[in-house]
This record gives C-alpha cells, sequence and structure tokens, in this order.
C-alpha cells in the first residue's frame, strides 16, 4: 500500500487531505490531482500522531477505528469536512464538528449489498451447521448427523432497524424463501418501505425470529439492548447476528446464552473493543457456534471501490465548490 506524507510545509491555500486508514488506491489517486495528501492507514494504529498530520488539513477521511473528538478538531483550525469511509458515525463527535462548521459525509447506501450478503451468509452458514465440520473431519470422523443443519427457506428473518441496508437484507432473504419481519419504532407500520416485511414489536419479533438480525447505530438507547432478558426471549434455535455496532450487544450475556444453549449460534463482525484484545477476545474461545469476524461485513473488494469513490467525489466537490454542491454529489 502506497503511502504518501507531504516533504514540505503545504503553501496557504493549497488543499491537505489528511486519510488516516485504507482506501482505494484510485480514489486517493484522483484526491492527489486536487492538493496535498497524507494517505498513512497507520495512523489509525497511532493515533497520537494525527494531529501533527492534520494540523494544516481542510479535509480529514477515516473510517471506523479513528477517533474524530472535539480535541482532534482542535488541532485542525483548517479543517472543512471530514469523509466517513462507511456509515456509522460513533467515533466521529458529531456535535462538535457542527459547533466548529465542519461537515461529515458518510458513505451512505455504498456498502449495503456487502453487508447484506454478510447476513445471509453468516445465516446460511449458522443454521447448516457445516462450518464446525472441519476439524473434526481433519481429525478422522465423519460427522455427517452432527452437521445436519437447517434450511433458511420457511425461516422467519427478523430485522431490529428497518433502514437501507436492513430492507436490502430482506430482498435476499425474501429471494431464499423467508418470510421477513421487522422492528423500527422510527418506521411507521403504515410506511410503504416495509414492502412485504411485517412491522413488530421489539417482544414480538424477538418471539418470532428464526434468525435475529441488528440494524440500529450505537446510541444510549441501543447499547445492549441485544442482553439476557431479550436473549431468553427468543426461541432455543435461533440465531443472532451483528454486523452494526459491537455495544448494541451485551457480549457477556450472548456467551452465556450460548454455552447454556438458549440460542443456537450466533455471527459477530463488530464488538465493544476492536481490534479484540487478548482479554476481550477470552470469553469467546470456548464457543463452538460462534462465527468470529474482524468488522468486515461491509467491506469487499466491490464496496471499497464504491466507497472511496463517493467519499473522494464528496470531499472534493467540498474543497472546490463548498457543502451545498457536495450534498449532491
Amino acid at each position: 500500500m502506497t503511502i504518501s506524507r507531504p516533504s514540505i510545509s503545504p503553501s496557504p491555500g493549497c488543499d491537505v487531505i489528511v486519510i488516516t486508514e485504507f482506501m482505494d488506491e484510485a480514489a486517493v489517486a484522483r484526491m492527489r490531482a486536487a492538493g496535498t495528501v497524507v494517505y498513512d492507514p497507520a495512523l489509525a494504529d497511532d493515533q497520537a500522531r494525527i494531529p501533527g498530520q492534520i494540523a494544516g488539513a481542510r479535509a480529514l477521511v477515516v473510517r471506523n477505528r479513528t477517533r474524530v473528538t472535539a480535541d482532534l478538531l482542535e488541532a485542525a483550525p483548517a479543517l472543512q469536512c471530514v469523509g466517513r469511509l462507511g456509515v456509522g458515525l460513533d467515533n466521529i463527535d458529531m456535535a462538535a464538528c457542527k459547533a466548529r462548521g465542519v461537515t461529515v459525509y458518510p458513505a451512505l447506501g455504498a456498502n449495503n449489498l456487502s453487508v447484506a450478503e454478510y447476513v445471509i451468509t453468516s445465516a446460511m452458514a449458522l443454521l447448516r451447521n457445516a462450518y464446525q465440520a472441519r476439524a473434526a473431519m481433519l481429525a478422522g470422523d465423519w460427522p455427517r448427523q452432527a452437521c445436519a443443519g437447517r434450511e433458511l427457506s420457511g425461516k422467519t428473518l427478523g430485522l431490529v432497524g428497518f433502514g437501507g441496508i436492513a430492507r436490502d437484507t430482506a430482498d435476499r432473504a425474501r429471494a431464499l424463501g423467508m418470510t421477513v419481519a421487522g422492528f423500527d419504532p422510527f418506521l411507521a407500520p403504515d410506511d410503504p418501505r416495509w414492502g412485504d416485511a411485517t412491522p413488530m414489536d421489539l417482544p414480538g419479533l424477538l418471539a418470532a425470529a428464526d434468525v435475529l438480525s441488528l440494524h440500529v447505530p450505537l446510541t444510549d438507547d441501543t447499547r445492549h439492548m441485544v442482553n439476557a432478558d431479550t436473549l431468553t426471549a427468543m426461541k432455543p434455535v435461533a440465531v443472532v447476528i451483528n454486523a452494526a455496532r459491537g455495544g448494541v450487544v451485551d457480549e457477556d450475556a450472548l456467551c452465556d446464552a450460548l454455552r447454556a444453549g438458549a440460542i443456537a449460534g450466533a455471527a459477530l463482525d463488530v464488538f465493544e473493543t476492536e481490534p479484540l484484545t487478548a482479554q476481550a477476545a477470552g470469553k469467546f474461545r470456548d464457543i463452538n457456534n460462534l462465527i468470529l469476524t474482524p468488522h468486515i461485513a461491509g467491506v469487499t473488494e466491490e464496496s471499497n471501490e464504491r466507497v472511496s469513490d463517493m467519499i473522494a467525489d464528496l470531499v472534493l466537490k467540498h474543497l472546490e465548490k463548498g457543502p451545498d454542491h457536495a450534498d449532491r454529489a
């Protein structure tokens, strides 16, 4: 991966763009043509270096690991906008950005398909139970009966939150013969965006779902919304998939439920501590019916290109013409 750092201090009026996490190289090249680009994905692992890099920056581009705090904004008095290579904004102090007149651009819709496919893939793997066969087979076993799983067809997919990603997931689930239901307190029951999905309250959804997939931001209201009580309310044959935000699930309660057989399985792509420390990972070690992935549900080759292109367009139009024009990029 090419890393570009300015060799001299930028001249007044020069557009300086700092990119602290990985981005598609073609999009980075387009941004380089517009000004000085500091492209250093290692900054996300050493964030104490970021203030020194953004002192003269007009734009900052991040993913989910860079914390855009009020203190960081203080170090960038010329900053005009932040491009978020993704959709979650819990790593960005939105109030501080607004107070300083810094526009934040998420890549809305650009990775919907990747997350939707991740959810469906995880649901298939969990219900089929075949992902556990490799070690046993290499040890000389032939665990056909243990790996005889279930089909998605005829099962109920419960979606907590019914935004764009959830709706794309619902489309794919219906194509596989699933029934789709959802809970979203911000969407009226008669809203046409429900389509063929059945709106429910959360207790009803928990009781009905064979696959429960989470599609909500991390807020005070959603933190640990999947907890010991909600897991107990689910079917013992149900599985939980979280590709939203780690804090939405009480990980200790989930581990207890998996060990006790209160639910049949889970897939976690996001965690309360990212990256997982050895201590944080310890709770998951002895649980076989659990799939763990490193926050990659929304990251594929195709989605990285779409996300990177969208953010490059928005940032470059903002720097050229201002926020009103960038909003229409």
